[in-house]
């Protein structure tokens, strides 16, 4: 869901792709191509595609095209889709899913939560019946990316993010705390780029222009963050990651803070616990994770 064909994606996320039993599409930076590009360089047009809802909740629409260009795809030459998307809106098709499947379904959030709070307020009890855990890349428990204390999914719909979280669910934070230390350097992208097959060479042109954005000195990093491949990379292997759990908030009326995910590292409020908030990552193995997956498209 979200932004799922941005840069980060081409790595764990890309692979997840093909394993996910639909992908849904919450338009922002980039058209709905975006998808369908992504799974026909995948060859798996099989994996059924949907469109999402075309604005936030309440405020308007925000993109971030300084950061994955105009298409959500700058940096490389992706095929053409191959492929029709669905004819039905992606609320039903996630219906459709859950209804057809045996067992429960892992929800990923790489982007704003308009589509999983429109199914959660539309199908309430199928998702409660089905939906085993949400994990959600977005938040940050300190410092922002967009705001000073404001993560950019959070930001473009706090309404939704709010809603979700407080819906009764598990959830898996993935917020910038830990994506901002799964950087990968340039050395590792040449790494890559040495990789003989289509996925990989995409996944290195891209991150050749995401990284531009993330040599700004005031970031600090030695390497572009991949931060939506976390949530994927913490379902294969959760023994890359620590985290804590707490009760996990969203600030919707702050007048500097609106979009603010707050988290209750000492449990302060007394409020439940209702997410494990992931806080480290071992980068080396993280890295590692990514090149076995990209290598396996070959």
């Amino acid at each position: 869901m979200g932004d799922s064909a941005i840069t980060e994606t081409f790595g764990v996320g890309g692979f997840a792709m093909i394993a996910a039993p639909a992908v849904t599409r919450f338009v922002g930076t980039g058209g709905f191509d975006d998808a369908l590009r992504m799974l026909t360089l995948l060859k798996r047009p099989d994996i059924p595609v949907a469109a999402g809802a075309q604005v936030p909740l309440v405020k308007p629409l925000e993109t971030a095209p300084e950061v994955h260009g105009e298409t959500g795809l700058d940096g490389a030459d992706l095929p053409e889709p191959g492929f029709l998307p669905q004819s039905l809106p992606a609320i039903e098709l996630m219906a459709r899913v859950l209804q057809e499947s045996t067992e429960k379904v892992t929800l990923v959030v790489t982007g704003p939560m308009i589509n999983a709070v429109l199914f959660l307020r539309i199908c309430p009890d199928l998702a409660r019946e089905k939906i085993d855990q949400i994990v959600f890349m977005g938040g940050a428990m300190g410092l922002g990316n967009w705001q000073p204390s404001v993560e950019f999914n959070i930001f473009v719909d706090p309404e939704a993010a709010k809603i979700v979280l407080n819906f009764g669910l598990p959830l898996v934070m993935v917020p910038l705390n830990v994506t901002h230390q799964a950087q990968i350097t340039k050395p590792e992208i040449d790494e890559i780029a040495q990789l003989d097959n289509p996925v990989a060479q995409a996944f290195v042109c891209l991150l050749n222009f995401f990284e531009r954005y993330h040599e700004d000195p005031k970031w600090g990093f030695v390497g572009a963050p991949l931060h939506d491949p976390c949530t994927i990379a913490w379902l294969i292997n959760p023994a890359l990651f620590d985290g804590v759990d707490v009760n996990v908030d969203v600030e919707t009326t702050g007048e500097l803070t609106r979009g603010e995910t707050v988290c209750d590292y000492y449990h302060l409020t007394g409020k439940p616990v209702n997410t494990k908030l992931l806080l480290k990552v071992d980068r080396a193995g993280f890295i590692s994770l990514v090149k076995e997956l990209l290598a396996s498209f070959g």
